[in-house]
């Protein structure tokens, strides 16, 4: 009995061995494509909880009254008829700024294809670091887009799949973007810190000015820049209530406070930059 269980002892350590050996050997192409192969396999198990919950929620939204939706009908109604107007609003103000770019000869501003996603996955252990989504490049969706909500600025792509796409938030620690303060044009820096209390995250804002000012009482809000890129300009990223001066005596350093919206995302919106050449 003991000599069967040093065989099998054995066997264990010559198959770690074995797969280690191959591992070391194998070139690093392999390695990635059979990651991806994985990540792609692991995919609709991502995506069927995601699509279940959504299920779940059509049965139970069937098994209401009449008198119930009729009530939300007429919720919708109202809710559509708004935004007809906000939508006639929007022309009436795309027509103006054509014709101001036309007058003044600006170049038109970047546009975005949007891509609204839900939210497959986001795992305890990540939570505030990323999150998957249901879209990936079958979609048209590509790494570095701007990943946005109806509150500002959620993060970016990080990874794309064939069918879901990993977003890395904007508290995560290897975010970072160009921002500014609403009524200041002078470009600070962003970079998420993660998680430093239970249930919540933030960022941080560096290279602020000296003369600017924040407090709990006058807190200032900080919005992406012109410069960040694939954000679009003025989008929200948060408030900081409070501005340390650093040790240089010129700049300072604040905490971001980020939306409590960011723990609870169901619904995403893509943008995909649309180039120049594909819009003629």
């Amino acid at each position: 009995m003991a000599s069967s269980h040093k065989n099998t002892a054995r066997l264990n350590i010559g198959v770690f061995i074995a797969i280690l050996a191959l591992c070391l050997i194998v070139p690093s192409g392999v390695k990635n494509f059979v990651s991806d192969m994985f990540g792609e396999f692991r995919a609709p198990f991502d995506i069927l909880p995601s699509h279940l919950r959504d299920l779940q929620k059509y049965w139970s939204l069937s098994s209401h009254s009449k008198r119930d939706l009729i009530e939300a009908g007429r919720d919708l109604a109202r809710l559509n008829a708004a935004l007809e107007l906000r939508v006639l609003e929007n022309e009436t103000l795309r027509s103006r700024i054509k014709r101001y770019e036309d007058i003044f000869s600006i170049p038109p501003a970047g546009m975005y294809k949007q891509h609204v996603a839900r939210v497959a996955r986001r795992d305890l252990n990540a939570w505030w670091q990323q999150l998957v989504i249901r879209k990936g490049s079958i979609d048209g969706i590509k790494e570095g887009c701007a990943v946005i909500y109806g509150g500002g600025v959620v993060g970016r792509i990080k990874e794309v799949g064939l069918f879901t796409s990993v977003v890395e938030l904007v508290s995560s620690r290897n975010f970072r973007m160009a921002a500014v303060f609403e009524g200041d044009d002078r470009p600070v820096i962003y970079q998420g810190v993660g998680q430093v209390s239970f249930g919540e995250g933030c960022g941080e804002v560096v290279d602020v000015y000296a003369d600017m000012t924040a407090s709990a009482s006058k807190p200032r809000k900080l919005v992406a820049s012109s410069i960040a890129g694939v954000f679009p300009e003025g989008l929200p990223i948060g408030t900081v209530s409070n501005l340390t001066l650093n040790y240089d005596g010129i700049f300072k350093t604040g905490r971001v406070v980020l939306s409590t919206d960011l723990s609870a995302l169901n619904e995403v919106l893509v943008l995909v930059p649309i180039e120049a050449e594909q819009k003629k």
